[in-house]
């Protein structure tokens, strides 16, 4: 039987809609990566996880469900995080956006100014069991 949280969670779908809300995944450490997919399959959510965000900006260019974004701003590379979140808002304008960060990183002003809507949160709240929290927020903020 699914957890509680499904229920409540399967309210936020749209209308006639045929599959589960698809959340991506998208950070360099794989421990951080798999805790938080764990806890977003056990919401009843389907995970796709990347640790690059070339590799995830292929999922969304492919044009594959994706109806929010988890980005831990950790993530390096030629698309880092804040490249990233900024191409993903481009690409897909409705796109909700979660930006896990460290107290100790700072966000660069581009991040702010062009993805104002996105919902930046410690990277340990994701890490400790406030998944379901965020996303519903993510999600009433999509609706909203």
């Amino acid at each position: 039987m699914p957890p509680a949280d499904v229920e409540t969670a399967s309210d936020s779908l749209p209308q006639g809609s045929c599959y589960r809300i698809q959340v991506l995944v998208v950070g360099r450490h794989k421990r951080w990566r798999d805790e938080v997919s764990a806890q977003v399959r056990m919401l009843g959510y389907q995970v796709t996880a990347c640790d690059r965000g070339v590799d995830a900006m292929t999922v969304l260019a492919l044009g594959l469900p994706v109806d929010v974004l988890v980005v831990d701003t950790a993530l390096h590379g030629s698309l880092c995080c804040a490249q990233l979140a900024v191409e993903a808002r481009t690409l897909r304008p409705g796109l909700r956006i979660i930006l896990a960060r460290d107290p100790v990183d700072a966000m660069g002003p581009e991040v702010s100014a062009r993805v104002p809507d996105a919902l930046l949160v410690p990277r340990d709240q994701l890490q400790n069991g406030m998944v379901a929290t965020t996303m519903r927020e993510a999600l009433a903020s999509r609706a909203a």
